[in-house]
């Protein structure tokens, strides 16, 4: 799950870690309210559910409460199109208002889960404010890491390398290594999965601040946040993606036309993978499960066809703990329900697969049964086209 900026920084700040004097504004009038609070020199930056905001004018620099306002009336309402939401952009419903700081440099801080390590990694760089895929495209000696041990944590001569690293001097180094801390501290405690600050500034009074802030959660670990999981923002999702995940699916929308509904997580990869080997594109990623039942396969196939791209239907199912009859009786009463008239493709194997296959024949409807991954892949796409 994802979060706002405003929203990553009050988290942030409850475990120490220092940002800028902030609030969010609904309306112009707000932001001019904000702005004359703090002083008059301000960032006004549009929350939405993406980086490179920047470049696509999601934030603004206002040197009083007036310009905060008109910045804030040019940002509100509008679709910010970055190079992470897609051609369609997102609506933006807020802004944060935030007090102009006096920065002498920028860096990036962030820390992941690396699962290629199995544990979380502190990176940094002296390369703030831009995308790190850039900086680790361009020059990857520019990004330091520190592989840390969850069993100790995060180590002070680790922080300390950093900080050297970067080329602080020594007060800024004692001040970024608590920075550090507070940082790996929120990680851990919120089960988060991504906390990423860029920039990281050090001021002209020799203060490091988090000027920017993103964090993303385990899902599986939200039941124990409540707090976090009122955070989140539906109008920043996919409506399919919030009707799958209410219904217990996993499903990602993607930008192709041929739909898919397949059984784990892997399979639903090589799935997708086939597809475009067959010289076509998946319209998503839908992973129902291994203990999926009829409802859920419903619900499934109801949302693959609710996507106005997907032309035709892919459903690869190799049955073990979910049985193949379950699948196919989903699907055929999903598809009585719908009167759905796009060309489905099924590939069963497993668990009660003759019976599957029986049920599909005498459904009345016009399946295409395909004979393994390839064959599947080969007929969807030319039905797709």
């Amino acid at each position: 799950m994802k979060i706002h900026e405003y929203q990553a920084k009050r988290l942030l700040s409850q475990y120490g870690v220092k940002v800028p004097r902030n609030k969010v504004a609904d309306n112009p009038h707000e932001a001019h309210e904000i702005a004359k609070e703090m002083g008059g020199v301000v960032a006004v930056k549009a929350q939405i559910h993406a980086g490179g905001r920047g470049k696509g004018g999601g934030v603004k620099i206002a040197q009083s409460p007036e310009e905060a306002e008109e910045a804030a009336g040019r940002i509100l309402g509008s679709r910010l199109v970055t190079p992470q939401t897609g051609p369609s952009g997102s609506l933006v419903q807020r802004v944060l208002v935030e007090e102009g700081l006096d920065i002498r440099k920028e860096f990036y801080l962030g820390i992941i889960v690396d699962r290629s390590k199995g544990c979380p990694v502190l990176m940094a760089s002296s390369e703030g404010g831009v995308e790190i895929e850039e900086v680790a495209a361009r020059d990857p000696d520019l990004i330091l890491k520190e592989a840390i041990d969850p069993t100790v944590g995060l180590c002070p001569y680790q922080t300390r390398r950093i900080g050297f690293g970067l080329g602080l001097d020594a007060r800024s180094v004692r001040l970024a290594s608590k920075f550090m801390e507070a940082l790996y501290r929120a990680f851990r405690e919120s089960d988060a999965s991504l906390a990423e600050i860029n920039p990281l500034v050090l001021t002209g009074d020799g203060e490091v601040v988090a000027l920017d802030a993103k964090m993303t959660f385990d899902d599986n670990a939200l039941f124990r946040h409540p707090e976090i999981r009122q955070c989140r923002d539906f109008a920043e999702e996919e409506p399919l993606e919030i009707q799958a995940s209410r219904s217990g699916l996993s499903y990602i929308k993607l930008d192709g036309n041929v739909g898919c509904m397949v059984n784990g997580a892997g399979l639903a990869m090589a799935t997708m993978d086939i597809i475009k080997l067959a010289g076509g594109n998946p319209a998503n990623f839908l992973d129902v499960g291994g203990g999926a039942n009829e409802q859920q396969v419903k619900n499934a196939f109801k949302i693959l066809i609710s996507d106005e791209n997907v032309k035709a239907v892919l459903i690869n199912i190799f049955g073990g703990i979910m049985r193949c009859d379950t699948v196919a009786s989903g699907v055929v009463n999903a598809a009585t329900e719908t009167g759905i008239d796009m060309p489905i493709v099924v590939r069963l194997e497993g668990t009660n697969v003759e019976k599957g296959r029986e049920i599909l024949h005498n459904s009345g409807l016009s399946f295409t049964v395909a004979e393994g991954m390839a064959d599947a892949a080969q007929k969807v796409v030319g039905l797709a086209s």
